[in-house]
């Protein structure tokens, strides 16, 4: 029997287990991929690109790992985040203390520790679990009526292929325009013949600038590496985010407009934080979002076609603003269309391709970029079962409930690394697992010195806690807008805003006053 067993190899995997094997535990990491990167091993589509910058997306805990690693560009695409993966499992030996190509299928706590299933017929036995599955990687695809008898290649943004794909000169469907549709969506029209985007909903997009990193700035990263410590501990988002400080309502609007024209110039999304208020007032958050439509009305030649793509309908930022790079310049190439599936909706998909309320789209490719079931499917889809057989799924049916978005009740000794209640995205992920990982390694810690088997989260102090995640969220105008933030993208899933929403400086400060109180709210046995 393994001391602790974790699930995943991404980021948050691979960190938890050397920081596990650092203290002495046994433990081993199970993953379903052929390697470690999580989400970057799978997510290869092209255009594929992280939207943190490279030199904020890293890891902190160690500064000669900080200091070994050359960004290449501002913002890394996915070839270069795998590789950096990799680098990190090779220089801390993690290879042989992870299982690759092993689902796990089913978690159950039985007898003082927790037995877990594999796909491939294999049984583990581990005293405790640390799921490290990521908030984004239990793909959805939206039962299409119909998608089973499509005669040409049908391909997901989230499992593309390794091996190349030819799109040269064939007839390439879209579907969705989230995140990794807007990347994939200027790199198909670079080599499609006739490329179609369908699109539900029209999303708020920024440019990133990317561009190559000097060795300068690379240089004065490392310089800053203690400064970078420092507002990982002291920022909202775990890293600085540039903006006015000043309220949007309260600018003048000449100097409002320069500001805002700073920031869509130096491109990603401190955008969003140029003024105070856009997040919380609607009047405010307005003026944002029509700066946003100028600006793609000012891109999209087509009328008609920039009417389709301006969103419309919700506040900025209450969907995850996306980052592209040449996105709404596509659709002025010929060859280039959009539907508006607000106006005509997708009836089925059919041998020939795509039927909406208005015609047939005949096409050779099919390209799903339709998401994930975001924060809790890549949990509940484990089989987790807890004290006298308590099923995870059917606990979370109303809504995921957890205490600090790590453990929940009922199920001991299990820990949920960026699970729903935590600050998840939105935060630096990487800032955000590594807080979570030396939390729940210190816990451990704790019951190992205590002589305990057992250590699970209480009732009341998970309540208090989920009554919290819904408060700090009304305050936002988050609720206001259908989005996978609150799991509006699947159907029949429960309408919960899942993050915590109060800043990774603040639930830092919540963690850390838990464990200073003999860690408040976790009972030991």
């Amino acid at each position: 029997m393994w001391d602790i067993a974790v699930i995943g190899a991404g980021f948050a995997g691979l960190h938890v287990l050397d920081q596990l094997l650092r203290r002495g535990f046994s433990c081993h990491a199970f993953e379903s991929a052929a390697g470690v990167g999580g989400t970057w091993f799978w997510n290869r589509y092209p255009g594929a690109r992280c939207d943190v910058e490279s030199l904020d997306y890293s890891y902190l805990h160690d500064r000669e790992l900080y200091e070994s690693w050359q960004w290449s560009e501002r913002f890394a695409g996915q070839p270069e985040i795998l590789r950096y993966a990799e680098h990190f499992a090779e220089r801390r030996g993690l290879w042989p203390h992870i299982t690759f190509g092993t689902t796990i299928t089913g978690a159950v706590f039985e007898d003082g520790g927790w037995s877990l299933s594999a796909g491939t017929g294999e049984r583990v036995r581990a005293r405790f679990v640390v799921t490290a599955v990521g908030c984004m990687s239990a793909v959805h695809t939206p039962p299409f009526p119909g998608l089973d008898t499509f005669g040409g290649t049908v391909l997901r943004t989230s499992r593309w292929p390794a091996e190349p794909v030819e799109l040269a000169g064939r007839r390439v469907g879209v579907i969705g325009t989230g995140s990794s549709g807007i990347q994939v969506v200027p790199e198909l029209a670079k080599e499609a013949g006739e490329l179609v985007v369908f699109q539900r909903t029209a999303n708020f997009s920024v440019p990133a600038r990317n561009r190559a990193l000097t060795q300068a700035e690379r240089d004065a990263a490392v310089a800053g590496y203690e400064r970078k410590l420092e507002d990982a501990r002291t920022t909202r988002f775990g890293h600085p985010v540039t903006g006015t400080g000043r309220a949007a309502l309260e600018t003048d609007p000449v100097e409002r407009a320069a500001e805002l024209d700073r920031a869509w110039a130096r491109g990603g999304t401190h955008i969003v934080a140029a003024f105070t208020d856009t997040g919380r007032d609607l009047a405010a958050n307005a003026v944002l979002a029509d700066y946003f439509r100028e600006r793609v009305r000012a891109v999209v030649r087509d009328p008609g076609t920039a009417r389709a793509l301006v969103p419309s309908g919700y506040p900025i930022g209450t969907k995850r603003l996306c980052v592209d790079d040449g996105y709404y310049e596509a659709f002025n190439l010929p060859h280039v269309r959009v539907v508006d599936l607000r106006e005509e909706p997708i009836e089925a998909v059919t041998e020939k391709g795509v039927r909406t309320a208005r015609g047939e789209h005949v096409l050779d490719v099919l390209v799903l970029a339709t998401g994930f079931d975001a924060f809790t499917g890549s949990l509940t889809r484990l089989g987790v079962r807890g004290r006298g057989g308590r099923s995870l799924a059917d606990e979370w049916r109303e809504g995921p409930r957890s205490y600090l978005g790590l453990a929940v009740a009922g199920f001991p000794n299990l820990f949920t690394l960026t699970g729903p209640g935590s600050t998840m995205v939105l935060s630096n992920v990487l800032r955000a697992i590594e807080h979570h990982v030396e939390w729940v390694c210190d816990l451990l810690v704790e019951v190992r010195e205590r002589g305990v088997t057992e250590v699970e989260a209480l009732e009341p102090a998970q309540e208090e806690w989920v009554a919290r995640v819904a408060e700090l969220a009304g305050r936002t105008l988050y609720p206001r807008t259908d989005s996978y933030y609150v799991g509006a993208n699947v159907e029949g899933k429960a309408r919960v805003f899942a993050p915590f929403a109060g800043g990774l400086d603040a639930y830092r400060r919540i963690c850390d006053g838990v464990a200073a109180e003999g860690y408040r709210g976790f009972r030991f046995s």
